[in-house]
């Protein structure tokens, strides 16, 4: 059950990291930002991507932290221009992506941890 779980969790942490990169780029392109300021909304997302590829879990949890401040950016955004569709599209992407990493952590560990103690009860390396 857990398998299932956590592959549906992988699947909405993809989309929503996504659909968040691309929020964050039409932002960037439609207010016509300097460069440094559309280093500033896409690097700390892409740094994730290694890890991720990798079913890093520190890098799912670190990206939980990372989501923290884009939270506070779009809160802020909302305030100012609560009528932004694009505000809006990036806080509901924030959010799925902050609760589907969070539960893809948890249920993806106990099953690293299953298949680490079964390789080694075995006698196998990974």
């Amino acid at each position: 059950m857990r398998g299932v779980l956590s592959s549906r969790a992988v699947l909405v942490v993809w989309l929503s990291w996504s659909v968040l990169l691309l929020q964050q780029a039409l932002d960037a392109w439609m207010h016509q930002v300097p460069w440094i300021i559309w280093m500033g909304k896409l690097v700390p997302l892409l740094l994730f991507l290694p890890g991720m590829l990798r079913d890093n879990l520190r890098s799912f949890i670190w990206l939980c932290f990372i989501c923290l401040m884009y939270f506070i950016v779009l809160v802020e955004r909302l305030f100012a221009q609560p009528g932004s569709i694009l505000a809006m599209i990036g806080m509901t992407a924030v959010v799925a992506l902050f609760v589907a990493s969070m539960m893809y952590v948890r249920w993806r560990g106990p099953e690293l941890r299953a298949s680490v103690e079964q390789s080694s009860f075995s006698g196998e390396e990974l």
